[in-house]
């Protein structure tokens, strides 16, 4: 009863809707008038016939005869009756079972779906809406930051200019709202100026027209938009983006950043104030085969977080041994992560070629970054108009044994498969862990559900285009309280919780209980960060602690307490 009423004045709001119910209440009226005018001529003819009936009969008879019903249990006997009863049956045919189901689908039902269809995926937010974030596309960065903006507990809308598509992504469970990207009045009904954030995920040309329009009607709403070409960049910013996230570069940079084979040295990945987060390979190095307490890393000044192993991320321990292939994360300042670079920098030099499968603007991204480290390469690439480097760019098929053969496969020391569909990207790594068992084999995908597979066909590091998409977009929002360094890794800010204060780093457990490392700790009252604290520092509320952890460790954190 509640949704029926709600719906009734979700139809009644609407000026049309009103001047349909009072044409469908007139064609009523003009129906009943019929029916009784003919109930009473019913009684005149049948007097007339020497009949005498009651005038529930002349209705019933009436009803019976304009439905064609027509039960034959009351029957005129001469010329006149039957005439009027020919009337009668044929105006009942035109009104009842052609006028009355025309003007009741036309004026009522087909308005009341339109109003429920209003109801499911509406044309404007409500007035005291804020706080919320506006999308302009549900793609898969958009799902994925939607999912974690759920987690975070921010509300948000996505946009959508097709009626159909917003019922479908409202039946999906997605927030929607109608309307034209195009239009300001669209963010003004979506309450763009007291949003959080208005994040512009589609093409160049779209998101420039977006940044364009929401200022006319928020001059101070934040505004991420995405761009694939950089030449958009500063078109974006002249339109009002306030950031503009170039996700192929990031996602080629970490991909190279994953890869073994060209140098042991540190990277960094992200930062909190002065505390710097950094990946370093152990491949060639001494500390293959050493356990983290063997490898007196602590030594140096460094912090080590954890490692990733074929993708998974495992928190540090003094029992865990260092393969050929993981990749180590760290924290640490500038100073301390340099002494770290002094010490390996000499290691894992390799003259082999890191072979690119895909030359799209990932692919080429992963080049550019490779060649900043000193890497050698080669692109592997169907389409010779994207062919960059001619001299590094092999065209073929890369399903092609004698193409791979001649990109140098069976020397390579890694392989990146970068190409934009993940069913290819799933076949080639099957195809390249069988040629070479050994060899790291690092993937990207565009739907997070495919991670899992990627790392079940011999993928050794899978990154997600959108999470990794979704992640800088949060830590946008979040403004460096909730930072995430890399795919399902995050460095969070945090008072010390009560049940910790006045323990010493070493007895309170943190790793142990939670899986998260305390890498940092700022004075409330200001000064310098403390990096990589000593193991016996006492915790106290005069500290905000730094963690680096993954979601499901940065939430037993908040658990402590409870």
């Amino acid at each position: 009863m509640k949704f029926l009423t709600s719906q009734l004045m979700v139809l009644l709001q609407k000026k049309r809707s009103r001047h349909n119910i009072v044409l469908l209440l007139r064609f009523l009226a003009a129906l009943c008038g019929l029916i009784v005018t003919y109930s009473v001529l019913f009684h005149f003819i049948m007097e007339y016939e020497g009949h005498k009936h009651s005038w529930l009969t002349g209705l019933y008879w009436t009803l019976t005869v304009m439905s064609t019903l027509g039960f034959g249990d009351i029957t005129f006997e001469t010329d006149l009756g039957r005439f009027f009863s020919i009337i009668v049956l044929m105006s009942g045919i035109v009104f009842l079972l052609i006028l009355l189901p025309f003007t009741f689908i036309q004026f009522f039902f087909a308005p009341w779906i339109e109003a429920q269809a209003a109801a499911r995926a509406p044309r404007e937010l409500p007035e005291d809406t804020e706080g919320h974030v506006i999308l302009t596309a549900h793609d898969p960065v958009s799902a994925t930051l939607i999912r974690k903006l759920t987690q975070f507990g921010n509300r948000h809308v996505v946009l959508c200019p097709d009626v159909d598509e917003a019922h479908r992504l409202h039946d999906l469970g997605v927030s929607v709202m109608i309307g034209e990207l195009d239009d300001p009045e669209t963010y003004r009904l979506a309450r763009a100026e007291k949003a959080a954030m208005v994040v512009a995920t589609r093409s160049d040309a779209i998101n420039s027209n977006v940044a364009f329009s929401v200022r006319e009607v928020a001059p101070s709403v934040p505004i991420i938009a995405t761009a694939v070409d950089p030449t958009s960049i500063p078109i974006l910013e002249l339109a009002g983006a306030n950031s503009v996230l170039q996700l192929p570069e990031v996602l080629g940079q970490a991909l190279a950043r994953c890869t073994v084979g060209g140098d042991a040295i540190t990277h960094v990945v992200g930062n909190v104030d002065e505390l710097l987060i950094a990946e370093a390979c152990a491949y060639r190095t001494p500390l293959v085969g050493q356990t983290l307490r063997e490898s007196k890393l602590r030594d140096l000044g460094v912090n080590v977080v954890g490692f990733w192993e074929r993708g998974g991320f495992i928190p540090a321990s003094p029992n865990a041994v260092i393969g050929s292939t993981t990749i180590l994360v760290l924290a640490g300042s500038a100073d301390q992560l340099q002494h770290y670079d002094e010490q390996f920098a000499i290691y894992n030099v390799s003259g082999e070629p890191v072979i690119i499968l895909g030359g799209g603007s990932i692919g080429r991204a992963a080049a550019r970054a490779l060649k900043e480290r000193g890497f050698e390469y080669r692109i592997v690439e169907q389409q010779p108009d994207r062919a960059v480097d001619p001299e590094r760019t092999i065209i073929g098929n890369a399903a092609s044994l004698e193409v791979l053969e001649l990109a140098g496969i069976r020397h390579a020391p890694a392989v990146l498969v970068t190409t934009h569909d993940d069913s290819i990207n799933l076949y080639l790594t099957i195809f390249c862990r069988r040629l070479r068992p050994n060899m790291q084999i690092i993937a990207r995908v565009n739907a997070d559900r495919n991670v899992a597979t990627l790392h079940r066909a011999g993928a050794d590091f899978v990154l997600s285009y959108a999470s990794m998409g979704a992640n800088s977009i949060l830590n946008l929002l979040t403004q460096s309280r909730l930072v995430t360094v890399t795919e399902g890794l995050e460095v969070f800010r945090t008072p010390v919780p009560a049940s910790l204060v006045g323990k010493s780093i070493a007895k309170c457990g943190v790793r142990e209980k939670t899986g998260c490392t305390i890498v940092g700790l700022k004075p409330v009252a200001g000064g310098p960060m403390i990096t990589t604290p000593a193991a016996d520092l006492i915790l106290t509320a005069e500290f905000e602690m730094v963690i680096v952890g993954d979601a499901l460790a940065r939430e037993q954190f908040g658990q402590l307490d409870k």
